[in-house]
């Protein structure tokens, strides 16, 4: 009984040390996604259309520094691993540049405005963060091959990522008005961040292990996988692609609708520090809701769950459409996006690594940091679309940073990227879903690559 506790004891201290990744990442992501457009709009004085343009552009250089760094992560060779080295290695680098980020000279010309915008907009998004985010998007298919576990692992992961968004929703506005609600104030909140993440980081390296090796591959020898013969097997993957879609419009809803949140509060809820109640009960019933989802993919499989998420949204946002501001409404509409985020999020790394698994059993290549940087140049697509969508369709609403009152077409345009694309992507979701059936092929595809295995041996 005694071993036993301690097994457990293990396994719960390196599901948290796991989710400390996320809740790292997420300093910066929820920062760029929630706060990084009304702080280039409101204190550093730059075009929304202008730094909406910029995230769109820098998106193509970062889907190719994924692609990189997902070969670089296949190829590592290590007595850490393959990815968990590159946690360590750049945790203090991801820290300052997010300090960087949030440091516009506010007194310089709009060009040379500009030019600083993008240097260290790629800096974080092309180079730092997808230094550090792709290897620890591959950890989870590298510690196991079990489903279920896969599944809590991502439980963990989506738990502390949330626990990572609400600290920014929650704190961020607070510690600017703190250090006094100017562009400096922002500097100085990101000081302070940019600490967390380090250590969260500090916690996913030491707490986590690499276990699972290719099949037939001998103990401590890692075969290298060509890269032209690594993307062709890439899309011969049917549910990669199926995932990657998904996760491509998952964070175009994201950026889209994260971006939008402070701007409907303060301009059509006419308070800007509703964000932190609107996403903090979004954020807490979200984490809540975690608690019971591995006992619902157990018994209903992770694409229904999945799908339960997706419905839960969309009900979610058609009630906080027609709510007319009534903050009983909205409060509601948030518990249960919340309830729907976390059906989702939960599920939704987990079987981007079941994919993984699939892709091997079907062309014989395994490639976990090609498969996670695949998908993190698709999602940082949609993450980049859905920047520039934001900028452009406030500046087609005629939104005015500076303004004390928007106009009514600058209203609409709010509540379109608030409300109405994350319908649209809610629905689409549920359709890719209907061809997604994974989950009742994955324990004959883990059994038959055990064969292949034991064969080769």
């Amino acid at each position: 009984m005694e071993n036993k506790n301690k097994l457990t004891l293990s396994k719960i201290v390196e599901r948290f040390s796991y989710g400390c990744g996320d809740f790292g990442c997420n300093i910066i992501y929820t920062a760029m996604s929630a706060f990084l457009m009304l702080y280039y709009t409101d204190y550093a004085g730059v075009s929304a259309l202008a730094v909406g343009t910029i995230m769109m552009v820098s998106r193509v250089f970062d889907g190719v520094s994924d692609i990189i760094m997902g070969v670089i992560v296949d190829r590592t060779k290590s007595r850490f691993g393959k990815a968990r080295p590159w946690l360590l290695r750049m945790c203090v680098p991801f820290a300052v540049s997010g300090v960087l980020l949030f440091s516009v000279p506010v007194s310089w010309a709009p060009t040379p405005k500009l030019i600083y915008v993008f240097i260290t907009y790629n800096l974080v998004s092309t180079v730092i963060y997808t230094a550090i985010n792709v290897p620890y998007s591959a950890l989870n298919a590298l510690m196991t091959q079990d489903p279920y576990e896969r599944s809590v692992l991502s439980i963990f992961r989506n738990l502390l990522a949330t626990a990572g968004t609400l600290t920014i929703n929650i704190c961020t506005l607070p510690l600017v008005e703190y250090f006094g609600d100017n562009a400096s104030a922002w500097t100085k909140t990101f000081c302070f961040l940019g600490l967390l993440a380090v250590v969260a980081f500090v916690i996913n390296f030491f707490g986590t292990e690499e276990r699972v090796k290719p099949a037939g591959t001998e103990e401590g020898i890692t075969k290298t996988v060509p890269f032209a013969t690594g993307m062709k097997a890439l899309f011969k993957n049917k549910y990669w692609i199926m995932m990657t879609g998904m996760l491509a419009l998952f964070f175009l809803m994201y950026s889209v609708n994260g971006g939008a949140t402070v701007y409907y509060a303060k301009d059509i809820l006419g308070d800007r520090n509703l964000v932190g109640t609107i996403n903090g009960i979004f954020n807490v019933v979200q984490i809540a809701g975690m608690f019971f989802i591995a006992m619902l993919v157990k018994k209903y499989g992770k694409r229904n769950v999945f799908a339960l998420g997706l419905a839960l949204g969309i009900i979610g946002m058609l009630l906080l459409n027609f709510s007319n501001g009534t903050m009983s409404l909205i409060v509601v509409s948030s518990i249960i996006r919340g309830a729907g985020n976390a059906c989702g999020g939960a599920t939704m790394w987990a079987m981007v690594s079941d994919t993984i698994d699939y892709g091997e059993w079907k062309t014989g290549v395994r490639t976990e940091g090609l498969v996670n940087s695949a998908c993190s140049f698709g999602y940082k697509i949609g993450n980049g679309i859905g920047s520039a969508l934001l900028g452009l369709i406030l500046e087609m609403g005629g939104y005015v940073g500076e303004a004390a009152a928007q106009t009514a077409s600058a209203l609409s345009s709010i509540r379109v990227c608030f409300v109405w694309i994350p319908v649209g992507v809610y629905i689409a979701g549920l359709i890719i879903m209907k061809f997604y059936h994974l989950d009742k092929e994955f324990a004959g595809i883990i059994e038959d690559l055990k064969k292949r295995e034991n064969q080769r041996r």
